[in-house]
C-alpha cells in the first residue's frame, strides 16, 4: 500500500501538456500501467486497500453550473472536462480557454438585442445546450448554452488539452496537420472543433446527457486553478463591450490560443 501511496503522490504535479507523458522516461517505465494518467487531470481515482487503485466512473457536470449567467460560468467550465464520443473511440479534454457572450445587452453576443433567428434560436434553450456556428465559412465555433430558458447566455470554448496521450493522438489525426506546438492542436474554437470533429450535425444537442456525442464531465476545482481574465478576441465591432475581460485561460498552459500581456487574475464570485 505505501508503494502505490508513494506513486500517486509522485505524479501529483500541475497540469500542463499531455506530451509531458513523452518526458516520463524512467518514471513512465517503473510506474504500473495503472496509475500513468495523471492525477490531477483525474480525480476520479480512490484507493482501495485490497486492490489499489480503483477507477470510478466520470461524473457529469453539475447542472447547477448551467444555470449561471454565461461570465459566471466561463471560468468555471476551466478545468472540466468536455467529452467527444467518436467511431474511433471517445477522446476527453481539459478545457482551458472560454470566452463569455452575456445576452441580449452583449454587443459581442449574436444574441444582442434579444435577436432572435434560426441561427440563434438554440441560444434561447435552458443552459446545457450545444451551439456551434460557422464562421469565415469553413471554422466551426463550439458554445455551451448557460443561464435560464429566454435568456441567451453561451460560453464559447477557445482552447482544450488532450488528457492522455491516445486522445493527443487521435486529435491530431483528425487535424491533419502538422503539430508543431500544442497550440496548433486545439489552440483556437476553429482547431478544436476540426480536432474533436465537430460540425453543425451536433448543433442543438446537449451537453449534460451521459451517452451523448458531446458530454462535460467534472474535472478540477477551478478555485484551485491560475486563472486570468482578458479582454475577448476579435469583437471589435462590439463597442463598449470589447474591451471587457470575458475571457479566462489557464496562466501558462500550453495550448491557450493567444496570451495578453495585459491579462490580470481572474477571482471567481
Amino acid at each position: 500500500m505505501e508503494q502505490y501511496q508513494a506513486l500517486v503522490d509522485e505524479l501529483t504535479w500541475d497540469c500542463r501538456s499531455p506530451l509531458s507523458a513523452l518526458r516520463w522516461g524512467d518514471r513512465q517505465r517503473r510506474t504500473p500501467a495503472l496509475l500513468r494518467r495523471r492525477k490531477v487531470c483525474h480525480p476520479f481515482m480512490k484507493l482501495n486497500h485490497s486492490a489499489g487503485l480503483e477507477p470510478q466512473a466520470p461524473l457529469l457536470l453539475q447542472p447547477e453550473l448551467y444555470k449561471l449567467a454565461a461570465v459566471e460560468a466561463a471560468p468555471r467550465l476551466l478545468g472540466q472536462h468536455l467529452v467527444r464520443r467518436t467511431e474511433d473511440g471517445d477522446i476527453r479534454c481539459r478545457i482551458v480557454e472560454t470566452e463569455s457572450y452575456g445576452g441580449a445587452e452583449d454587443k459581442g453576443s449574436h444574441a444582442y438585442g434579444g435577436r432572435r433567428t434560426a441561427r440563434t434560436e438554440v441560444m434561447f434553450s435552458a443552459g446545457g445546450a450545444v451551439y456551434i456556428y460557422l464562421i469565415y465559412g469553413m471554422y466551426h465555433c463550439l458554445n455551451v448554452v448557460t443561464a435560464a430558458e429566454d435568456e441567451p447566455h453561451a460560453v464559447l470554448i477557445r482552447a482544450v488539452e488532450p488528457l492522455t496521450e491516445k486522445d493527443a493522438e487521435l486529435m491530431a489525426a483528425y487535424r491533419g496537420v502538422a503539430v508543431r506546438k500544442p497550440a496548433d492542436l486545439s489552440g483556437g474554437p476553429g482547431k478544436l472543433c476540426r480536432a474533436l470533429r465537430i460540425d453543425k450535425s451536433l448543433n442543438n444537442s446537449r451537453f449534460d446527457l451521459p451517452d451523448g456525442l458531446l458530454s462535460i464531465e467534472q474535472g478540477e476545482d477551478p478555485e484551485s486553478l491560475d486563472i486570468v481574465e482578458a479582454p475577448r478576441i476579435n469583437i471589435t465591432y462590439a463597442g463598449d463591450y470589447a474591451e471587457r475581460p470575458w475571457r479566462f485561460y489557464l496562466q501558462g498552459n500550453p495550448y491557450v490560443s493567444a496570451i495578453d500581456p495585459q491579462a490580470q487574475p481572474h477571482r471567481l464570485l
